[in-house]
Parts: C-alpha cells; structure tokens; sequence
C-alpha cells in the first residue's frame, strides 16, 4: 500500500484535481531563463537537457506509472506563432525513453486564451475554463486510464486543474502533472 502524500493546509481544504503533481525543478535562476528560451526563442536544443532533469524528478518521487502521457495543447494560432508546442516537443522524448503512449492531439485547446503569464492568479482559472476538450471520437480510449499531463511551467495550477476536470469527466481515473517547473508560491522565497 502507497504512503499518502504529504498534503498542505490549502489541499486539504480543496482537494485539487490532480492526483499528484511532479515538478523538476524551482522556476527560478538559471532555469527560468533557459525554459524561457525552449519556449519563445526556439530553444529546441535544450528539450534533451530539459527532459533528463524531468526523468531524474520522476524516478527521485517514483511516479506512478502512465497509461498516456499528454501534453497540454496550443491553440492552432498559438501553434502557428511558436511553430512548435514546448509540452509535446517534452512529452514525445519521455514518452520514447519510458515507453509510453503519447499523442498530441488527444487533448484540444477549443477556444482561444489569453497567456497565462499575462494574467493575475486570479484571472488564470476563468482564463482556461471551458478551453480544453478530447477528442470526441477517443474520448473513450481514456476512460479508466491512468494519465500524467505534462507541462512546463506550473504558476497557479489553473492550466493543468482545468484539463484534469475534462479528463475525469471522460472517465480517467487517475490524473497527475509532470511539469518542469514550479513557480513558487508568492508568500516563498
């Protein structure tokens, strides 16, 4: 039998939706700078780097096993503006190295967002609300599934929170985030 997880006095109040959150690193020196750059600045060099730090994170916190990996989607026109989704250019290298099955176009972006970065915490949650759906013809193929949602940056949570909804909406019965950083929480260091 698993060791609950530790939980914070926030958690314990209002369970977020998510099983269970992995992050690789602190969003802070040198690394913010670095992810920035994967992002925004064609960084694609750095993806093996970026997932090497993700896998040890995984392997350190013995992450429960995946039946899916997915990464969170980008609108088309966000698409468009990167020319790539940082989440799956991640999540399609862990996938190859862990064996797992990942496509990118399991999850949709259905309606266009603001950038989370742009936004107070408190706008976040309102910002993705009804943003995300599946694939209506596969939708079934998660039902009962083990899913681990993989992003790059986690701020507010309100991203990976909305996605997990949908996902258990559609019957997944486990819901995790892997992400590469985390934000730290205002009132920390």
């Amino acid at each position: 039998m698993a060791t609950p997880q530790p939980r914070c006095g926030r958690c314990l109040q209002q369970p977020p939706p998510l099983d269970r959150c992995i992050a690789a690193l602190d969003y802070g020196f040198p690394w913010d700078g670095l992810l920035q750059r994967f992002k925004f600045h064609q960084g694609l060099e750095l993806g093996a780097c970026l997932v090497d730090r993700l896998d040890e994170a995984l392997s350190s916190a013995q992450a429960a096993r995946a039946d899916w990996l997915l990464p969170v989607p980008l609108t088309p026109q966000r698409l468009c503006e990167r020319g790539y989704n940082q989440s799956y250019e991640l999540a399609r290298r862990l996938a190859r190295r862990q064996r797992l099955k990942c496509e990118p176009d399991l999850l949709l972006r259905v309606r266009h967002t603001e950038q989370q970065a742009r936004l107070s915490l408190q706008e976040r949650a309102a910002n993705v609300r009804r943003a995300f759906a599946i694939e209506p013809q596969r939708a079934k193929d998660l039902h009962g599934q083990h899913i681990a949602l993989l992003d790059d940056v986690m701020t507010s949570g309100a991203t990976l929170f909305e996605l997990a909804r949908v996902l258990r909406q559609a019957g997944a019965s486990h819901v995790q985030a892997w992400v590469l950083a985390r934000t730290p929480e205002p009132d920390q260091p």
